[in-house]
């Protein structure tokens, strides 16, 4: 039976604690899974929308990018992408007389979670300058609203367009169009807070910004590294590939600064003997201290140089540059430091080098563990160091493999949501349209949280996502949000995002994932790229929450007409009708995409893009070859008495949507204010188990940041290390600390001291 919407924010006061769990999935993930399904959707209508999960005939998981294979199961989903499905299909509705009831400074006090429970958004709401409460408006004044401000504005580069990874391929093409057309680049996206440190490195030494494997290239590896990443609670079908490389005879080995259920033993719910006893995934666990991942992988690389016969010369000699200078750095890595910045044991690492030169297909994978520290960018040019070392890219079973959260995250960069586009797509667009695009670069994620802090952007114009939830230094950005002419949210349920306005704020509901989509010519589609590159469809199959909610596709198109008039020579109003038409010109301005409404008839499990390195080992750089790289080592310098604060999420949690209070893998049930700290660390500290503590961030500059009442929970993180879930600490991340280069904000390694609750 589906159950009420929380009347009230649950409290979180003193959240029970019990041992971590030690294996992932199993009967407590499928009982999880039918308890929050029927609570949102009922049991008719979970068996009919949980079927069609990652089908070839049904509709993409609006959670994770994770890839399927072509022989697919009947249940091809995971218990967080089934709590996914169940809260955009739940049966549970947001009226007009829901925003009557609650103002906005109402809105703004509740939770996360308790502003995601109360379902989906039924019409277009629109709070006005001075207001206390959103009202129900029509599509076309809304639309209008946007075009006053739009068309107000002194210059294009005032107007923001952010993209949530969860959009479309048509969507994000349509978006980075009309912006384009507008005349900015202004195209922030999730991007900027995840793997744009990946995309920068991989851009760089092998020529694309995406991974080199496939499915089955993780099927036939003979060593699978897993690094800064917990599979079991983000990407838990990942679990599956890993337990299918396991028995062909691969070796993982796991480099994180906490020990992961998923990683440690998976209980395969497809079948019964791995439901009843599961199998170990772990060879090795690194245990590394937060930021350490640089200084392991390059004195990884010294010991391959110096062991006989074990870098593959034939490889580097025809396919990389700057071997020597790199070879040259490698050498020079010492054994103390390297200790020093893994906390590892000179054994552990020496294992790992033996279970390296085993291998003849080595693959990495990695994910924001990686990614969100100031040298990000150098540490995973290490990774791909590490690999060509012994030319495991471009061959089966070897390669990188940077995994993805949001399901169409690559998808959308590839479509052109990127504020720094490359020339030769701007020229494509323009020839295509007959536009004249801008070429100056737009601002990113921190960048625009800037612009609109200090009056440079008036603006905000958002395809899903929670951006205030999702951004770095909560005070901060929530100010900027503030000091915005209108803000616009293009949403399917509440979130945060919606209670922190500019001057008017609209919410435009849309379709989703799994809303059947209907336009003038007829039953639709969309499409998505998984992590590993691949295009296929995504078609809902249900009824549209309310006949009042309009497509992602409509939307901008409608938007762009509302702009930019009868001047706009874009064939809006045809796109609307028949999406067809805008894969069409995705065919003619994006690479990869000829034919794209003929392949995706003839194979409806879709296509694999073209991956230069991957397809025919060529590398698309300055240099035409893989480069290898020589940056200094770096890692956290923490200060005696502080440690070094990792964010992550929970397994109730998808990025900042909070689907319930627990952390069932960790032992944590009834509340999120909680901080791991390893019981050694937090005897010195002074710390018991239980105890309440403050959390402040200590910057550079001088500057704090703090993070009231969080339960001290003892816990076997790295020593000097701590964790805590996001976004309840995002307030503590300073909006100027990001990684090098890609400007990825660094909420991986955020100093703090622990001091008693002000209470």
């Amino acid at each position: 039976m589906v159950s009420k919407p929380p009347a009230g924010d649950p409290v979180q006061d003193a959240p029970q604690v019990a041992p971590p769990q030690h294996a992932a999935a199993g009967l407590p993930a499928v009982a999880h899974t039918l308890r929050i399904a029927q609570a949102q959707m009922g049991v008719t209508r979970s068996a009919r929308t949980l079927l069609k999960v990652n089908q070839k005939d049904g509709f993409d998981c609006p959670g994770c990018a994770w890839p399927e294979g072509d022989k697919r199961h009947v249940a091809e989903f995971c218990e967080n992408g089934a709590k996914a499905v169940a809260e955009e299909a739940t049966l549970r509705r947001v009226t007009p007389d829901f925003f009557a009831a609650h103002p906005v400074a109402d809105l703004a006090n509740r939770s996360g979670y308790w502003l995601g429970q109360q379902g989906r958004i039924t019409q277009p709401m629109y709070l006005a300058e001075g207001a206390e409460r959103y009202e129900a408006v029509t599509w076309e004044r809304a639309f209008a609203i946007i075009a006053e401000e739009l068309t107000a504005l002194s210059s294009p580069d005032e107007a923001l367009f952010y993209t949530s990874g969860r959009t479309s391929n048509e969507a994000a093409f349509l978006l980075q169009l009309f912006a384009r057309e507008f005349g900015t680049n202004n195209l922030p996206d999730c991007s900027n807070m995840c793997h744009e440190s990946s995309g920068s490195a991989l851009n760089e030494t092998i020529g694309i910004g995406k991974g080199s494997v496939s499915l089955e290239d993780l099927h036939q590896a003979d060593l699978i590294v897993v690094a800064g990443q917990n599979p079991g609670t983000n990407h838990p079908r990942m679990l599956s590939a890993l337990e299918k490389a396991k028995a062909a005879g691969a070796k993982i080995i796991s480099v994180n600064p906490l020990p992961e259920a998923g990683l440690e033993k998976f209980k395969n719910p497809q079948t019964a003997t791995g439901m009843l006893r599961g199998a170990a995934l772990n060879d090795l666990f690194l245990q590394i201290r937060i930021g350490g991942d640089q200084a392991l992988f390059r004195l990884l690389n010294k010991l391959v140089l110096e062991t006989d016969g074990a870098v593959d010369t034939e490889f580097v000699d025809a396919h990389t540059h700057g071997f020597e200078e790199f070879a040259t750095a490698a050498r020079a890595a010492d054994w103390d430091e390297t200790l020093a910045a893994t906390g590892l044991e000179r054994s552990e690492i020496e294992r790992a080098l033996e279970m390296v030169l085993a291998s003849e297909r080595t693959i990495v994978c990695w994910a924001m563990g990686l990614t969100q520290h100031k040298h990000s960018v150098p540490t995973i040019r290490e990774v791909v160091n590490f690999l060509l070392l012994r030319g495991n890219i471009g061959r089966p079973g070897a390669g990188v493999c940077p995994v993805r959260g949001h399901s169409n995250v690559q998808g959308d960069r590839t479509m052109g949501i990127f504020e720094r586009p490359a020339p030769a797509f701007l020229d494509a667009l323009d020839k295509e349209f007959g536009i004249v695009s801008p070429r100056h670069h737009g601002f990113d994620v921190v960048r625009s949280i800037q612009a609109l802090r200090d009056g440079e952007a008036k603006v905000f114009f958002a395809m899903g996502g929670n951006f205030v939830g999702a951004t770095p230094d909560t005070e901060v950005t929530e100010a900027a949000m503030r000091r915005a002419r209108l803000t616009v949210h293009v949403s399917t349920k509440l979130n945060r995002s919606h209670a922190v306005t500019g001057t008017r704020a609209l919410i435009l509901p849309t379709l989703g994932r799994t809303d059947k989509d209907v336009q003038a010519s007829g039953k639709q589609f969309v499409t998505v790229e998984d992590s590993m590159g691949l295009v296929h469809a995504s078609r809902g199959n249900l009824p549209p929450a309310s006949p009042h909610l309009l497509s992602e596709p409509a939307i901008v198109t409608r938007t762009a007409r509302a702009v930019l008039g009868a001047g706009s020579a874009t064939p809006w109003e045809e796109f609307e009708k028949d999406y067809a038409t805008i894969r069409d010109r995705i065919a003619r301005v994006v690479p990869g995409f000829t034919d794209f409404n003929a392949r995706l008839a003839a194979d409806p499990g879709g296509f694999a893009l073209p991956h230069a390195p991957r397809d025919e080992r060529r590398f698309p750089t300055a240099t035409g070859k893989a480069n290898f790289t020589a940056a200094p080592v770096e890692y956290p310098k923490v200060p005696e008495g502080r440690l070094l604060l990792q964010t992550l999420r929970s397994h109730d949690q998808y990025n900042t949507t909070i689907y319930g209070l627990d952390d069932r893998y960790r032992g944590i049930k009834g509340g999120r204010r909680v901080v791991l700290v390893h019981p050694e660390d937090a005897a010195a500290l002074g710390l018991a188990d239980g105890a309440y503590t403050d959390l402040v961030g200590e910057w550079t500059d001088g500057s704090e940041r703090r993070a009231p009442g969080f339960r001290v929970v003892h816990y076997p993180t790295a020593r000097g290390c701590a964790a805590a879930y996001y976004p309840e600490t995002n307030v503590l991340v300073p909006l100027e600390s990001t990684a090098d280069i890609s400007n990825t904000p660094a909420s991986k390694s955020v100093i703090v001291r622990l001091v008693p609750a002000a209470g």
